[in-house]
């Protein structure tokens, strides 16, 4: 995973995975990494939008003032 991706790059990314595997289209070999690859995809978009959730409610509260 790249340090600049964003947060619709890694969702596009983490769908991917779920479609490889939903039309099992992955092998036994590839499948731990890409498990592996999707909990990492996962953490960083819980990250990223516990972030902007903590920013918007930052912007609401200065604009009630």
């Amino acid at each position: 995973m790249k340090e600049t991706m964003t947060y619709t790059e890694a969702k596009k990314q983490l769908e991917e995975i779920v479609n490889d595997l939903q039309n099992n289209q992955l092998t036994v070999d590839e499948l731990s990494s890409k498990i592996k690859e999707a909990v990492g995809l996962i953490n960083f978009c819980k990250k990223k939008l516990r972030s902007v959730d903590s920013e918007v409610d930052k912007i609401l509260k200065n604009s009630e003032e």
